[in-house]
């Protein structure tokens, strides 16, 4: 297998080793580099060119949202993940508006930093439960516009996304294999004309092209 290459970008020194020394102590990790803040990250990533890049939100000079607007824009295959305390829901779309791939909190569970980042790795796109609410409060209400035309499989995977459900999940609920799920979700990012899997949800809730998940 493959490792996952990682880029660190924070402006604590001690958090980034701290996070280094955890992720290297998974065999199918590497942590290819730091960066203090947004503009070393993107010199960093010129250079290195990771899978996932860890970015910290609230850095001096060049912050984590620019960054991640200037990285998407030159090395759009990158993935970016927002690795953050703001819970700020400002924060949290600017960074989804920007092409973050997905937004966690510092307070997550080791583990569950692990599993996010193998989530990432395969296309899917982890959020912290509180900002998944926040999404969910912002995009409920649909709006009279209408949008582009879903097919009733595509609305049921986009449904089971927005519950948060990982491919392989979506695949065991509608009885088809993870390939047909992925083509699904490719088929609608570019009916919607969408970078990844949040910014669809976010689009359908709003749109009112799916029904938001029960609280």
């Amino acid at each position: 297998m493959e490792k996952i290459r990682v880029l660190l970008a924070d402006d604590h020194a001690l958090f980034r080793r701290g996070l280094a020394s955890l992720l290297a102590s998974h065999a199918d990790i590497e942590v290819v580099g730091e960066a203090g803040d947004g503009q070393e990250a993107i010199e960093r990533a010129r250079e290195l060119m990771p899978d996932v890049v860890l970015m910290d939100v609230r850095m001096p000079g060049v912050g984590g949202l620019e960054a991640t607007r200037r990285l998407k824009e030159e090395m759009p295959y990158v993935r970016i993940v927002m690795l953050t305390v703001s819970e700020s829901e400002e924060d949290l779309f600017g960074a989804l508006k920007n092409g973050a791939q997905g937004y966690l909190l510092k307070n997550l569970d080791p583990d569950d930093l692990i599993a996010c980042l193998h989530q990432v790795q395969r296309g899917e796109a982890p959020l912290a439960p509180p900002m998944a609410a926040k999404i969910l409060r912002e995009f409920a209400a649909p709006s009279p516009r209408p949008g582009p035309t879903l097919t009733p499989r595509e609305r049921q995977v986009l449904e089971l996304v927005a519950r948060g459900d990982a491919n392989k999940e979506i695949a065991r609920h509608l009885q088809i294999s993870e390939n047909t799920v992925k083509n699904h979700l490719r088929n609608i990012l570019e009916k919607l004309h969408l970078q990844n899997r949040l910014q669809a949800v976010m689009y359908a809730l709003r749109e009112g092209l799916i029904a938001p998940p029960d609280s």
